[in-house]
């Protein structure tokens, strides 16, 4: 996707069990993001047993991806305003805060495109908005505030 490597794929090993972005989850989505010019961009497409109704995705499921890509493009986010190069520096961790997420369409069982943009860069606080679409569609809009994890 680009010369950088997925944000999750730098996590280190006691936060890479997540079931949403984590690496280490063999049941989980492990979804992979990555900073494409201003924005963060993740790709997943959802199993069928992530089924709502029809050939729906569960609303969970979209709340999770919006979440995990969140949390992911806080560190990128972050780690940008102050010159760090993901997979060079140690990637800081966050946690969500808050999130808000508007069902603004069923979303299929389909390839899902997430991208993110900060609206807040603090010293320990992000806020992302999240756009999730499906061929093109938006189907769900997300905001979660962040929470750098102290080490």
């Amino acid at each position: 996707m680009n010369s950088q490597p997925a944000v999750q794929d730098t996590y280190p090993p006691d936060f890479a069990e997540c079931y949403g972005c984590g690496r280490n989850n063999k049941h989980g989505m492990q979804i992979k993001t990555y900073l494409v010019a201003d924005e963060t961009v993740t790709d997943h497409e959802p199993e069928p047993f992530h089924k709502a109704a029809g050939q729906f995705a569960y609303g969970g499921i979209v709340a999770s991806l919006i979440d995990c890509h969140s949390t992911g493009s806080a560190a990128i986010f972050w780690m940008r305003e102050r010159g760090q190069s993901i997979g060079v520096e140690p990637t800081p961790r966050f946690v969500t805060a808050r999130l808000e997420v508007d069902y603004v369409a069923p979303t299929p069982l389909a390839p899902l495109h997430l991208v993110g943009t900060p609206l807040e860069i603090g010293e320990r606080k992000v806020v992302v908005a999240t756009e999730l679409s499906a061929g093109g569609v938006v189907t769900a809009r997300g905001q979660a505030v962040l929470v750098k994890i102290r080490t």
